[in-house]
């Protein structure tokens, strides 16, 4: 055939090689290339889709013979006009594999050709994380293309690169490898190519909030939000991650400057009520600043008042869930549980009314659930119930929720665990409860993803144990997916409408409490939470490491800065002064430095010496730190906000204990546990009872070795220590709220 007869036909040759193509014909293709090229040797493109069509082949080496004898006798300017000539061959190839074929394997590989070829096209390298990604084999440490891209982004002057997609694979690196180090490394190589701050810094927040609250990454969080701040300075959110995630770390002093600043640049009454929680969650934490604290939650609760004044209605899910967490440092400032709780309950009709309205179809859809039929006609049914939580892991709450876990008839009861913010993380307590639970859901920190799923599960009785802890479990439950709701165990009773009950017993909540609790309290007969004991690993203080005589009495109080009131903190003062050869220990959970000024000037006000101060760190686990307790001869507890975690600890090692009860459940409920456990010794009513109980244990070791014994034997009668039977109580007031809401609906 001659060269003008082929030109002729060349339209119709073109067409059925890339029919063949098409089809996967590569064969075909392949000999109607060869023969186009035996005919007119010196047309190019087509030995570019010869060794295209020998590479999808998988004939890698016949591929770049076939280019580079295209290439071999060119000057330097035709190279390079041909090189790009195949590059584009290649790249539309690899789009098609992509995004026609997803076939991503042949995508990738034609994507490395073209880095042979061009290894400073970034878009490509892009393009190649990209597909290591949907193939699933990015791990991080694939760091050659990653690698090249950050070098190249990091060069001088500025590369052009595709905007659109560097965002795109960016959001898929942090997903896929979000704690690898040049995950970070990208990130920050990225920044200067951002056209549009806003998403970038919402994406990048949203980010940071997961690997810190679901991975426990604070650190890391920390870094990434500074990254942000280039982007833009006084970006409120910015700045109220910044803030929070620096008081994380134990930077209190960088937290409470950023959430100063935080508070400066916000407008609207809601958000600057959320940056002064903030703030006093940055004093209150480092311990030590009580003046400037107080200060803060005088504003506080007058900025709360004039926002239940003005009610808004028209909030977005982030405000009002940030709302319900602006409740929390009541209690460790007053015992005024009755206008503390007029507050909450204003504030929880508030945040409901709010949820209500922006995630209207999602209250909708679970309002339409129907009355379950009970199963088997008068036969008992098995119970749906869902436990809600951020906390079921390391933490008090999955401390002290192992033992109901553990007995839980389930013949009688499916128990399914919502484990919010647990996608990233990997804690053995959590990977216990898991186990323990007919059906485990690891879930993000979204309360209407939360909803939803528990909703579709159908669940009969929702416990939450979290209350405002954690403020997605806030939102859950005013969406209410659960027939029947109830709080149990967390900080105290969030005052949302839409929990039915709250968990106490007769001795946490005193009988005027329904006066100004929204839920109805539902009283247990002996005890609202009981245990069957506690691991204690091997202790790491010894009095002689302490520079503490053998004969010296040791007074402890174990919490954190939250807890440190200086009015207790005094009294504490007044009984190291009356009591001889006696010294106080505490550990800083908070910043040492403050707590240490905090105690020494307390103490130096009250005639007591420094040196009779002592000042552990925090222990490496909580066995260690149980078993650290030992060195004590009387603890001391805090006041108006007491231990709950730390006083099961104590009795639990057999140590008396000083506790001040007040009227709010945070002031009763060491006195709660120590009645269950049956001592009374060292519960006090006054402040002038808890100096007097102090000395007297402090003087008295026979007394001190009575109730050590009683707490000992404990153990085995009382209350406190019986998981089973406190299980079988909370069943029997499961079925019971059931009972009630059957006959209410029945009724209806």
């Amino acid at each position: 055939m001659s060269d003008d007869n082929f030109l002729a036909l060349a339209p119709d040759w073109q067409e059925k090689a890339e029919q063949l193509l098409l089809k996967e014909n590569y064969a075909q293709a392949a000999l109607l290339y060869e023969e186009a090229i035996a005919e007119q040797p010196s047309q190019k493109s087509y030995y570019w889709h010869l060794g295209l069509i020998l590479l999808l082949q998988e004939k890698e080496a016949e591929a770049q013979t076939t280019w580079l004898l295209a290439m071999a006798e060119g000057e330097s300017e035709e190279i390079e006009f041909w090189t790009a000539e195949l590059l584009e061959v290649l790249e539309a190839e690899a789009e098609r594999q992509r995004l026609e074929l997803t076939n991503y394997e042949v995508a990738w590989a034609i994507r490395q050709h073209i880095r042979e070829i061009h290894p400073g096209d970034i878009n490509n390298l892009l393009h190649s994380v990209g597909l290591s990604m949907v193939r699933k084999t990015y791990t991080g440490e694939e760091s050659d293309a990653l690698g090249a891209i950050i070098k190249l982004l990091k060069s001088e002057p500025a590369i052009a690169v595709d905007s659109d997609l560097l965002l795109q694979v960016w959001k898929s690196v942090l997903d896929f490898a979000p704690f690898h180090p040049s995950s970070f490394e990208f990130t920050e190589a990225c920044f200067k190519y951002v056209e549009k701050p806003l998403p970038v810094i919402e994406n990048l927040l949203l980010f940071a909030y997961d690997i810190a609250y679901s991975g426990k990454q604070f650190h890391l969080a920390t870094r990434y939000v500074e990254l942000a701040l280039q982007l833009e300075a006084k970006h409120q959110e910015v700045l109220r991650a910044l803030a929070g995630f620096y008081q994380d770390i134990g930077n209190f002093s960088k937290g409470i400057e950023t959430a100063k600043l935080c508070y400066s640049v916000m407008e609207r009454l809601v958000d600057k009520i959320f940056a002064n929680h903030v703030l006093l969650r940055g004093l209150m934490l480092a311990g030590g600043h009580w003046e400037d604290a107080w200060s803060a939650f005088e504003a506080h609760k007058l900025m709360m008042g004039a926002l239940i004044e003005e009610y808004p209605t028209n909030l977005d899910s982030t405000a009002a869930i940030r709302l319900m967490s602006s409740l929390f440092f009541f209690p460790y400032f007053e015992d005024l549980p009755q206008e503390a709780g007029r507050i909450r309950i204003q504030i929880g009709n508030l945040f409901q009314e709010n949820v209500e309205n922006y995630a209207k179809p999602v209250v909708e859809k679970c309002r339409q659930r129907s009355l379950p039929l009970l199963q088997g006609g008068n036969q008992k049914r098995r119970y749906k119930v869902g436990y809600l939580s951020y906390c079921l892991r390391s933490h008090s709450v999955g401390w002290l929720a192992r033992s109901l876990f553990e007995h839980h008839d389930r013949e009688r009861f499916e128990i399914c665990a919502y484990l919010l913010g647990s996608k990233l993380t990997n804690d053995p307590i959590q990977q216990w409860y898991i186990s323990k639970s007919d059906k485990a859901c690891k879930l993000g920190i979204s309360g209407m993803e939360a909803a939803e799923k528990i909703y579709e599960d159908e669940i009969d009785i929702l416990i939450d144990l979290d209350s405002i802890t954690m403020n997605t479990s806030c939102e859950v439950m005013a969406i209410k997916p659960a027939p029947v709701q109830v709080s149990w165990l967390g900080w105290d009773a969030s005052g949302v409408p839409n929990v039915d009950y709250y968990i106490a017993d007769n001795y946490v909540l005193p009988d005027s409490a329904q006066d100004y609790y929204a839920e109805k309290i539902w009283r247990l007969p002996e005890t609202y939470v009981a245990v069957d004991g506690f691991e204690v690993g091997v202790p790491t203080v010894r009095r002689d490491s302490l520079d503490i005589p053998s004969d010296a009495v040791i007074y402890y109080c174990s919490q954190m800065g939250y807890k440190y009131n200086p009015n207790t903190a005094r009294l504490q003062m007044q009984i190291i002064k009356a009591v001889p050869n006696s010294y106080f220990v505490t550990k800083w959970f908070a910043e040492q430095e403050s707590l240490k000024n905090f105690f020494i000037q307390i103490a130096e006000s009250e005639g007591v010496s420094a040196d009779s101060l002592r000042f552990l760190p925090p222990s490496a686990s909580e066995a260690v730190h149980r078993a650290n307790l030992g060195i004590a001869d009387v603890v001391l507890d805090t006041y108006p906000y007491n231990g709950a975690t730390t006083t099961l600890e104590t009795l639990w090692m057999c140590i008396p204990l000083v506790t001040r009860v007040g009227e709010q459940f945070s002031a009763r409920n060491s006195y709660g546990m120590m009645m269950n456990a049956g001592i009374t010794e060292g519960i006090s009513w006054t402040d002038e009872e808890y100096v007097e109980w102090g000395i007297r244990l402090g003087k008295d070791a026979l007394l001190r070795q009575k109730i050590s014994w009683k707490l000992r034997q404990s153990r085995q009668t009382a209350p406190l220590w019986n998981g089973k039977q406190f299980t079988r109580e909370i069943e029997k007031a499961y079925e019971k709220m059931w009972q009630r809401y059957v006959e209410n609906y029945q009724q209806e």
